[in-house]
């Protein structure tokens, strides 16, 4: 077990390393946003990692005023990354114990990319920019100015025309309609949703980074088996990080 995740701390003591009443920790534990682990007589005990995340809580209710359903998507996608960054290490460990001493460059795990890293890729279909902004702001149920608004909240970057005309692509109409369902259906504020979409964004780039690694690993792996004969590329597949 990681230190970090060892249960230690009472429900007082974890409170007041937070600075919050322990009730409020009581609450959070309903809310399914905490889930502090139980002694054998079931008093509550809370790791350090428990800690870091109510202190993350503490941050996005009461500097940024997220509600509490904001809050449980933004933990959500934050177990999500960790999970994922846990899987891609033990992954790629797992491969490098296999490879052995025959590559001494594979014997550091490689570091996951920081947020907005692994850019500049080809564009998709679905990031080509097609909508003006009258005809992006149809589709999504929305007035022009709102979407204005959102761009210079920085929640969505459309491209520009060399005349300077705004254009969505389809990438940006699915962001914009899920800013809508977490402003119109879960009352989320405006630096919520920015906190939902960058973790969004991380968790893409972290996923696209994992298949990379771990398809580069099994193909030296395989090259290391198979001495002298040509290996083509295994193909990358979602399920890489499963």
């Amino acid at each position: 077990m990681d230190k970090k995740d060892r249960p230690v701390y009472i429900i007082s003591v974890a409170a007041e390393l937070v600075d919050m009443h322990p009730q409020t920790l009581r609450l959070y534990e309903r809310k399914g946003l905490i889930q502090p682990k139980r002694s054998g007589g079931k008093t509550r005990l809370y790791s350090e990692r428990d800690v870091e995340k109510l202190r993350e809580i503490r941050r996005l209710t009461q500097e940024l005023g997220v509600n509490l359903a904001g809050v449980e998507e933004i933990m959500k996608l934050s177990d999500e990354l960790w999970t994922l960054e846990q899987r891609f290490r033990e992954e790629a460990e797992r491969l490098k114990v296999e490879l052995g001493e025959k590559l001494e460059a594979f014997k550091t795990p490689p570091a996951l990319p920081a947020p907005g890293e692994g850019k500049g890729q080809k564009i998709n279909e679905k990031e080509r920019p097609v909508y003006i902004i009258s005809v992006a702001a149809d589709i999504v149920g929305m007035h022009p100015q709102t979407l204005r608004l959102y761009e210079r909240e920085g929640l969505v970057a459309p491209s520009r025309t060399s005349g300077k005309t705004r254009l969505y692509s389809e990438r940006d109409v699915e962001k914009l309609k899920e800013i809508r369902r977490l402003t119109q259906e879960l009352g989320i504020n405006l630096a919520g949703v920015e906190e939902i979409i960058r973790l969004r964004n991380e968790l893409d780039i972290q996923q696209n980074r994992l298949e990379s690694e771990i398809a580069r690993l099994r193909l030296a792996l395989l090259r290391e088996l198979t001495p002298g004969q040509k290996v083509e590329p295994l193909k990358k597949t979602r399920s890489s990080a499963s």
